[in-house]
């Protein structure tokens, strides 16, 4: 008897909790935010040296001059991007270089100027609401 009101007394304290704080309850961590990786997080799970990828990148473009890189997590892949210049050609080349396997991920995409202005904007927008 005892139990069956222990376990009656515990339906209805649950009842009587707001329903966001009986969600939350269920939910554990369901309001954490997303954690925003540094560049130096990102590289200790690298196998691959931003120098190999480098090598890499420039290989697949050839005369080129690495303009910018950067290591990121893109579709839960963690790559090396790379952004190119040949000379005599407008834009730029991205190369993108799997940090685990030094493989090379998707093909080279050439941007053109107004381009890259658009995937500037883009990028600036979505770190402003990060």
């Amino acid at each position: 008897m005892k139990l069956i009101l222990l376990a009656g007394a515990i339906a209805l304290s649950a009842l009587s909790l707001p329903a966001h704080a009986q969600s939350a309850a269920k939910k554990p961590g369901a309001h954490k935010t997303k954690k925003i990786e540094t560049q130096a997080e990102l590289m200790k799970e690298a196998k691959i040296s931003m120098r190999s990828a480098k090598a890499i990148a420039l290989a697949k473009v050839p005369g080129a001059t690495l303009e910018s890189g950067e290591i990121e997590r893109e579709n839960g892949r963690l790559i090396y991007s790379f952004d190119l210049k040949t000379p005599g050609r407008a834009g730029i080349d991205e190369v993108n270089v799997d940090a685990i396997t030094g493989k090379l991920v998707g093909r080279t995409q050439h941007e053109t100027p107004k381009t890259e202005r658009k995937e500037t904007k883009q990028e600036a927008k979505e770190k402003a609401k990060k």
